[in-house]
């Protein structure tokens, strides 16, 4: 039987318990150790996981650890990959890599030339049902790909606190529909048309960001997109994409508990939509940790890589741009060389 694959977390906040969770739930792997800004955030997820509460040194120099989840919040990913790579170990790091492009080109070559693997949590890679809707257009069960839906609204914002730092929208938020497009279709985005305003709560507007926003992208493929998010939606977390092609449509509609359907006076009724992203997205969650844990003992597994992580980060920046200037942004203009 091989060695437990022993896994490190920097980042003790709301996504990092998540992982921590995850990780808890697969056999033959440990969190071993557990490192936060916050000290006792870090002893409480160390202590529901079996693992240590450590510094950040302390982990990178343990060498019985061989992978790293970062899990803290943007501004610090940057220093952590580089001293990550530098220890050898193989990363984990959630999205986006930076809010710059170039210190994010940094992180991933950093990586590269420490030749340890770098994967980014885009988690709804992983999720069956989007998987599925993947496999049906590579087996060419709609024909050619011509137009591409993705909705993703949150059932309310996050703290203005968050939003100051987030990077905006289309970095935060729309950077995951960004790759979900990327990873549907196969090909790179090449140009981009934002719209957008703050529509739910004029603080964030002040504070240089928008809630509610349309994308329409188009690929090097000439296929075309619209993604529309907003941070509120009454209802639920509301999740869903619809590939339209010269044969077909596949599309992927949002889970409910039960298929249970009352109908009354009132009209039809389900089960309402879950409430947020940890709900919706825990099978996928735990997929990807797999997979993390797959690339750790080096076996050959597809994965989002440091290269998506900068592709993605690249429409964000193009969405951004178009936002401010009003016109059409071509991906080469944000991209750099």
């Amino acid at each position: 039987m091989s060695a437990p694959v022993r896994l490190g977390l920097v980042g003790a906040g709301r996504i990092g318990r998540i992982h921590a969770g995850s990780v808890t739930q697969i056999p033959d792997v440990e969190l071993v150790a557990v490192a936060d800004s916050d000290e006792a955030a870090a002893a409480s997820v160390a202590g529901e996981s079996g693992a240590r509460a450590v510094s950040v040194d302390e982990l990178l120099a343990d060498s019985a650890l061989r992978g790293v989840l970062i899990a803290t919040p943007t501004e610090f990913h940057a220093a952590q990959i580089g001293q990550a790579a530098n220890a050898g170990k193989v990363i984990f790091c959630e999205k986006p890599i930076a809010l710059d492009m170039q210190v994010a080109r940094c992180c991933v070559f950093e990586a590269a030339r420490s030749e340890v693997p770098l994967m980014i949590g885009f988690n709804r890679r992983f999720d069956p049902s989007f998987r599925r809707l993947r496999e049906a257009i590579d087996g060419g069960r709609i024909g050619d790909v011509e137009l591409v839906q993705i909705t993703s609204r949150d059932p309310a914002p996050p703290p203005l606190s968050y939003i100051e730092r987030s990077g905006g929208l289309f970095r935060d938020m729309a950077i995951h529909d960004f790759d979900m497009l990327r990873f549907l279709i196969g090909e790179e985005i090449v140009e981009v048309a934002a719209m957008g305003t703050a529509a739910i709560d004029p603080a964030i507007g002040n504070a240089g960001d928008v809630d509610t926003a349309t994308v329409m992208l188009r690929s090097s493929g000439g296929r075309l997109a619209l993604v529309s998010n907003s941070r509120r939606a009454c209802y639920g977390y509301d999740q869903r994409i619809e590939v339209h092609g010269s044969g077909g449509m596949v599309s992927a509609g949002n889970p409910v508990a039960t298929t249970v359907e009352l109908a009354g006076r009132e009209g039809f009724m389900t089960d309402p939509l879950g409430h947020f992203f940890m709900e919706r997205y825990a099978d996928a969650y735990r997929q990807e940790i797999e997979t993390f844990c797959a690339v750790v003992r080096g076996e050959e597994v597809d994965y989002p890589d440091g290269w998506d992580g900068l592709a993605a980060l690249a429409v964000a920046d193009a969405a951004t741009e178009s936002l401010a200037t009003g016109r059409m942004v071509a991906v080469s203009d944000v991209s750099g060389p």
